[in-house]
């Protein structure tokens, strides 16, 4: 799954007219770096969660067959709501096992393909090491792979993350953000995560989209 359905008001006035996953570095619309990432590690099967503008999106990237994909879409309206409840949303049209989950904004390089072969519980979580934008992290990293609430190994969240439904029982289609899921599995152990060092920038901000055109450090 896809998560293109923010308003993105970090970037306005950008988004005032275009949706941020279309956006475009380097030539190329945000949306489409992960798209190439989930065809080149072997992904067919996509979920786009749409709702702001969201018929440019589907406009644009259509029913996938051109990065040799098959999209399909979670309209949302016109309020999004949310990574968790946008989740919750598109869950019938999931993985019953598992599914992967990815920014529509974030440029990585992160091999894809390794998280078919990851055993997890409820999540697991692909971190970084803290950017000069979130220097505070969000979460720790034990050496056994376990992510816990503070300690002195403080990451941040790449926004790719694997997800069982199951960590998602009892939560309505309603406007809720992920940290409290996240938060109730990680004080429940049931949430493991790994560090990568690789390529990853969050284009967040309009100085930090421009930053990555002119081939600037974000």
């Amino acid at each position: 799954m896809i998560l293109a359905a923010g308003r993105g008001e970090r970037m306005r006035p950008l988004t005032d007219v275009t949706p941020k996953p279309l956006l475009k570095v380097g030539g190329k619309a945000l949306i489409e770096y992960s798209l190439e990432n989930l065809a080149d590690a072997g992904f067919c099967d996509v979920i786009v969660n749409i709702a702001y503008l969201g018929w440019q999106i589907r406009e644009f990237c259509g029913d996938g067959s051109r990065w040799d994909l098959s999209i399909q879409y979670s309209d949302e309206g016109e309020s999004a709501l949310e990574t968790a409840g946008g989740i919750v949303k598109a869950l019938p049209m999931l993985s019953a096992q598992a599914f992967l989950v990815i920014n529509a904004d974030v440029i990585c390089d992160y091999p894809l393909a390794h998280l078919r072969n990851v055993e997890f519980d409820l999540a697991h979580l692909v971190m970084i090491h803290n950017p000069p934008h979130h220097p505070a992290g969000d979460f720790s990293l034990d050496t056994d792979g376990q992510l816990g609430q503070g300690g002195e190994r403080s990451l941040t969240f790449s926004g790719i993350g694997l997800y069982r439904p199951a960590m998602f029982d009892g939560i309505a289609v309603k406007p809720l953000k992920l940290r409290p899921v996240l938060d109730r599995a990680i004080a429940q152990k049931r949430v493991s995560g790994e560090c990568y060092d690789g390529v990853w920038l969050d284009v967040g901000t309009p100085q930090r989209l421009q930053s990555l055109a002119t081939g600037m450090k974000l």
